[in-house]
């Protein structure tokens, strides 16, 4: 792969600012500007991820500062209310941490943070312990790979492998990270397979396939053999 971006361990930031449960509130604020991030991961006293302090759990601070409790005397927003008293991360956290492995792949990691709608992600050991931060600017790193890098990749990887001998024959083209392949295979059945092999090749924004079957001979009309009419002269049929 010649160093491409595959898993989240290549693209992830190995050096992280981090929150001990009793950081202080002040504490944490100065720590997202110093380090202009807007979530930061909380440890416990292992080193295991706990917890992730957002801006949006700092912000009820702000927001019921006024004493504004709601209607009729009872909170708006309960747990929003009660992060407006809180003054530690282990307070202020949400909890479980939303977490990813080292291992995985870019798509799945992009998969969790679209479904838990957040926009980075504490990489954490098979022991839960940190060990880098993940953003979704860095999960589009491997969409700066060059176009040479990645047709190399589909004709080794795909083309060669699926088509075997008959390789020489596809036209492998990238441009701008699109793909295209054109050409004409002995078994039609793999041209679905190899546009969705090129599709999920690190880099590759989208797949044009022109790839077609074999060159159909042209059809030739049976020998027809000839049977007596009822006069017992041969007829063709």
């Amino acid at each position: 792969m010649n160093g491409t971006p595959t898993v989240v361990n290549d693209v992830m930031a190995h050096r992280v600012v981090a929150l001990r449960i009793g950081a202080v509130f002040k504490d944490i604020v100065q720590a997202m500007q110093e380090w202009r991030v807007s979530a930061l991961p909380v440890l416990d006293d292992a080193g295991v991820v706990v917890g992730v302090v957002s801006e949006a759990d700092l912000l009820p601070k702000e927001e019921y500062g006024d004493g504004d409790i709601g209607r009729y005397g009872q909170p708006a927003h309960s747990a929003d209310l009660r992060k407006a008293d809180a003054v530690t991360a282990g307070e202020l956290m949400t909890a479980p941490a939303v977490t990813v492995r080292p291992e995985a792949t870019l798509a799945h990691a992009a998969r969790i943070m679209a479904r838990s709608r957040v926009k980075r992600l504490p990489v954490v050991g098979r022991d839960g312990t940190l060990k880098g931060i993940v953003s979704r600017s860095d999960l589009l790193k491997v969409f700066l790979r060059e176009d040479d890098d990645i047709a190399e990749e589909v004709r080794r990887e795909i083309v060669v492998r699926l088509f075997g001998p008959h390789a020489d024959a596809i036209r492998v083209e990238v441009h701008d990270g699109v793909v295209s392949l054109a050409g004409r295979v002995h078994e039609t059945v793999l041209i679905t397979v190899a546009a969705r092999l090129a599709r999920a090749v690190p880099g590759v924004v989208d797949v044009k396939c022109a790839l077609t079957g074999p060159l159909r001979p042209p059809d030739l009309d049976p020998d027809v053999p000839d049977v007596p009419d009822a006069g017992g002269r041969a007829r063709t049929v």
